[in-house]
């Protein structure tokens, strides 16, 4: 079965330690949290203090999820406020050396995960698989919450989780962007292991029946 990582960044930051505990009880397997720098990515979410909070009031692993230019200078500071997984972008300036910066979040104790937008090529990670703990696919463009997935990133799925397969490497294949009950289906049939949602579970009328049927 696989994982679902509700997002936090559609909740009410007012009542955001509610959020956590109602998704904790929903039967979350992860929480994945935003964070965003308004340069990588148009938008601007929070950072360390938010992710220090949330780690104080669950046991869930923090799936942090690093949408920056220069994540690089961060990583001690997210691996110290608790993140469990730290995703960094293939395509962010600081992680030109991506293999050196993946080294790096596994250094400090943590699941090192890449992630990469819709238009970057699945061959970036050829030479790193061995390096990962997580892929994620953006299956629509970063920056905002609410977007229609983007059926082409289908097919990225499948090969690269073909790919992690053939190796033989206990990696996560994570998809985040317009998950819902209705394309759940094919996305899980590609390959995904991990499904981010946002608003398919925090808006629904009943979260724990949404994380089940993502779940299939």
């Amino acid at each position: 079965m696989v994982k679902v990582s509700p997002s936090i960044l559609t909740a009410d930051f007012g009542y955001i330690a509610d959020t956590v505990k109602m998704l904790d009880n929903a039967g979350a397997d992860w929480i994945h949290c935003d964070v965003m720098d308004s340069i990588f990515v148009p938008s601007l979410s929070f950072g360390q203090p938010m992710i220090k909070a949330i780690r104080k009031i669950t046991q869930k692993p923090l799936d942090v999820h690093l949408m920056m230019a220069d994540p690089l200078s961060y990583l001690d500071e997210f691996a110290g406020a608790g993140a469990d997984i730290i995703t960094i972008h293939a395509e962010a300036p600081s992680c030109t050396h991506l293999h050196r910066v993946c080294s790096r979040i596994k250094s400090l104790g943590k699941k090192a995960g890449v992630a990469l937008n819709p238009g970057t090529h699945h061959d970036v990670l050829e030479y790193i698989y061995e390096e990962l703990d997580l892929v994620l696919v953006m299956s629509v463009n970063p920056g905002f919450g609410g977007q229609a997935f983007i059926p082409a990133m289908l097919k990225k799925i499948e090969v690269i989780a073909q790919r992690i397969n053939s190796l033989k490497l206990p990696i996560e294949l994570q998809v985040d962007g317009g998950v819902n009950p209705d394309n759940v289906k094919s996305i899980r049939d590609a390959g995904a292991t991990v499904l981010v949602a946002g608003s398919a579970v925090i808006s629904a009328p009943n979260p724990a029946e949404a994380i089940r049927t993502l779940k299939g």
